[in-house]
């Protein structure tokens, strides 16, 4: 007994030495570091060793801190630039290789394009970069859009948050109102810093980042640049404008160069998946749309499936939590069934994310047709895809497969893999991943293939609202061990 308490005691103090080691390649050198696609910034003791033990699901053995505080400690001297590194995965390599030479030597040679790189800047990402941000709603998707863009700037991440754009709510304490929203949420939990309010300015100061509040009654009523505002990024988070003509109104105001919309837009707009079709981002592109939480969730998963076996065709069967647009009790609503109480109903409706996954990955044009089921929880939902392949297949085989995927793709940041018989929803709040296949519900036999798939519909498609908004801006970073194609 003693002897496994005096090995955690151990294990907690060489987690505590690395916590100063993440957080100075964080601040001072834009390093994001983290173990198995799992951020390891700002975490506490505890998170680091769970962030460990995690990876025992994906490789068949604990990660130890004795292998990744070494590794931290030599980066920590070689003045790096900034990056995404997975320090678990290089761990990994270096122990399976045998230690073969110094660490210093092994960094060198994984990553040496960062290495001696500090606060070294390209030409093109100093000139073309779009650094100010813009929340036009606040809202459940604006609010975690805020949470993930404030806990980033402690990095010097090129995108800052400088406004948030809303209605004046009537009540003499809105802005109060608002950041209690900010400050506590029933899903996510309360946030993980310090907020004051600045009542005078109408502003926000959140984690040291000055953030304005602005009240308007619409998108084309408001000059920025007189809050030195400038070349901003709108990310309209409201839903009400979902066509070019609304949604250009955004850029009748001064000091706005480019909107991102969180919701499937409407005619001409591309709808962007990253991870699939970020790719058709041109610095032409003025109006973009991130599609929708369902399609961001399964599209990443169709085409690794799509790629390897090829879809004949398929069904998409969604089970979501409600939103704010059903009923908290019976009433009136222009949608059929959704005017049934939201938290007492399972409620058979529509969803467009199945034709949606055309708009992205247009090889699957046609092939898939769509339901949705809204039941009575808050968040996470899941994807069943009911899919006939080409190629014949097992569940061992694509278990295995979508795990590879999931961790050494390019891919890596859209699909997420579990092999546990006992997950349930509320494991996956907070996922930032955009859909999680679930292993032990995989069915397969001959060509015919079923998939699980839960997602986070409000933290997973934030972030990867956030990744678009990133390539939009040109704030890039590259990745370590590089993501294999």
């Amino acid at each position: 007994m003693n002897e496994h308490l005096s090995d955690w005691t151990e294990r907690e103090s060489t987690a505590e030495a690395m916590i100063p080691l993440i957080g100075r390649l964080y601040r001072k050198n834009n390093v994001v570091t983290s173990i198995y696609g799992r951020a390891v910034i700002n975490q506490s003791v505890i998170g680091i060793l769970r962030s460990h033990r995690f990876v025992r699901q994906v490789e068949e053995s604990e990660l130890s801190v004795h292998d990744t505080l070494p590794l931290l400690e030599a980066m920590d001297k070689l003045e790096l630039g900034r990056a995404h590194v997975d320090i678990g995965k290089l761990a990994v390599k270096y122990v399976n290789g045998g230690r073969q030479g110094s660490i210093e030597d092994f960094l060198k040679s994984e990553i040496g394009d960062i290495v001696g790189q500090y606060g070294a800047q390209s030409v093109e990402n100093a000139e073309n970069a779009t650094k100010d941000i813009v929340l036009y709603g606040f809202g459940r998707i604006g609010r975690l859009l805020a949470r993930i863009l404030i806990e980033k700037a402690g990095g010097g991440n090129n995108l800052r948050l400088r406004a948030i754009v809303v209605r004046q709510g009537g009540a003499e304490n809105d802005l109060e109102k608002r950041a209690s929203l900010l400050r506590r949420d029933s899903v996510h939990g309360a946030f993980n810093g310090t907020i004051t309010i600045d009542e005078q300015d109408s502003a926000l100061i959140v984690n040291g980042n000055y953030i304005k509040v602005i009240y308007s009654d619409g998108p084309d009523k408001v000059d920025y640049t007189s809050y030195g505002i400038n070349n901003a990024i709108v990310i309209d988070n409201t839903g009400i404008w979902r066509d070019e003509d609304g949604l250009g109104l955004h850029l009748k105001s001064k000091g706005v160069s480019r909107v991102m919309l969180t919701a499937p837009g409407k005619g001409n707009i591309k709808n962007i998946v990253h991870g699939i079709n970020n790719d058709w981002i041109t610095d032409d592109d003025r109006i973009l749309s991130a599609a929708s939480c369902t399609t961001n969730a399964i599209t990443p998963v169709l085409k690794a499936i799509y790629d390897e076996y090829g879809i004949e065709d398929g069904h998409v069967e969604t089970v979501h939590s409600y939103t704010n647009d059903q009923n908290l009790i019976d009433n009136y609503h222009k949608g059929s069934r959704r005017g049934r109480s939201a938290p007492l109903n399972m409620v058979i409706t529509e969803t467009g994310a199945a034709k949606a996954v055309a708009k992205a990955l247009p090889e699957l044009k046609g092939k898939l047709t769509g339901n949705a089921i809204r039941v009575p929880t808050p968040n996470v939902s899941m994807a069943i895809l009911n899919l006939n392949v080409k190629k014949e297949v097992t569940v061992e085989a694509v278990n295995e497969y979508l795990r590879e995927m999931a961790l050494h793709s390019e891919l890596q940041k859209q699909i997420d893999f579990v092999n546990s018989p006992e997950v349930v929803s509320t494991d996956f709040v907070g996922s930032r991943h955009a859909g999680i296949v679930d292993a032990q519900a995989t069915i397969a036999s001959g060509h015919r293939l079923i998939l699980y798939v839960w997602y986070d519909n409000e933290a997973g498609y934030s972030a990867q609202v956030i990744r678009v908004v990133n390539q939009m801006a040109g704030v890039n970073y590259p990745v370590f061990p590089p993501r294999a194609r």
